[in-house]
């Protein structure tokens, strides 16, 4: 795994060079044989976690994406990786202010919520939202992180946040992105009844009953600023990084907010993602371009692009 910071350090260009790891400044090359020296160990970085329903605890290690982590606790508990729903920070229950994304504080405890009961609900859509926001897992599951009080939805007990949605009218949308789902859901006919197959996590006794609804929150799906985190990347070794500074949590909470308005989705490691593109960003159409290059597959509309700069870049402007 790589150190680094919100910018990661590399050694110098050309810099001496010993087991991989750069040699201090200012070092005299030893001249003649020399005694071989141990190589610098980096720091291990074990977590610890538990079965949200109640388990034993685990120690897991040496994972750089959400795909390996839940491999790594799938091994420790002897289970299959597609079990697990989603994972949660330093609480079992399912609370999606916890969730967890794509950092990990150093001092996290990880609880993992798999597969329960599943069940079906048939809908009628009365209206052009069904009041639902999507998000995923980053492993092929796509599940209710909010439900709109009044909406459809709402009016359905049996429909719970933390549900993970395995069908629409018998087909399946697992591997789907949390936007596609979205999209899909939002194309229905209205009028006309269709069925969603849903996998609610397992619960532990003190959980059973619940009908968890959350709010805004700013911190929501983020660790606490100024603590050194596990950044973990869709491609290329897991970063050690400092925490978001307020300024960019803030940022990061409009941006979510402008993806749940659009978009029907919150993502709170998308939402980073795009503030850092924007940062970088003098104008509305290099930002387009920007988001382009890296997150294409979304196709934003020009006046959601627009929105983003302008809540990142600037945010007094904001009338919220």
């Amino acid at each position: 795994m790589q150190r680094a910071g919100r910018h990661g350090r590399q050694p110098p260009e050309g810099g001496p060079m010993e087991n991989g790891v750069g040699q201090e400044p200012g070092t005299p090359e030893p001249s003649g044989p020399a005694a071989p020296r141990a190589p610098r160990t980096r720091p291990r970085l074990v977590f610890h976690t538990q079965l949200a329903h109640g388990s034993p605890t685990g120690r897991i290690e040496g994972f750089t994406n959400v795909k390996e982590l839940y491999a790594k606790i799938a091994e420790v508990f002897n289970i299959s990786p597609t079990e697990i729903l989603f994972c949660t920070l330093n609480t079992h229950k399912v609370d999606m202010q916890k969730l967890l994304g794509g950092q990990i504080g150093l001092e996290d405890f990880i609880f993992a919520h798999i597969r329960g009961e599943t069940k079906e609900v048939e809908v009628t859509k009365t209206e052009d939202a069904l009041g639902l926001t999507i998000t995923d897992n980053g492993a092929g599951y796509a599940f209710i992180k909010r439900i709109k009080e009044g909406s459809i939805i709402n009016r359905l007990q049996t429909v719970c946040v933390g549900d993970s949605i395995e069908a629409i009218n018998d087909h399946t949308i697992v591997g789907c992105r949390h936007y596609e789902v979205a999209r899909m859901l939002r194309e229905l006919p209205r009028a006309q009844p269709f069925t969603l197959r849903l996998v609610q996590p397992k619960k532990a006794f003190d959980m059973i009953g619940q009908r968890t609804r959350t709010g805004k929150s700013p911190g929501e799906g983020r660790v606490a600023s100024g603590k050194e985190t596990l950044r973990l990347r869709t491609q290329g070794p897991a970063v050690l990084e400092e925490g978001p500074s307020p300024s960019e949590e803030e940022a990061a909470r409009r941006v979510d907010d402008l993806l749940e308005s659009y978009m029907g989705i919150r993502d709170s490691e998308l939402a980073s993602t795009m503030v850092e593109v924007a940062k970088g960003s003098p104008s509305v159409a290099q930002l387009a371009q920007g988001l382009d290059s890296v997150l294409g597959e979304f196709a934003f509309p020009q006046e959601f692009v627009a929105e983003v700069w302008a809540a990142v870049c600037h945010p007094k402007g904001d009338k919220e």
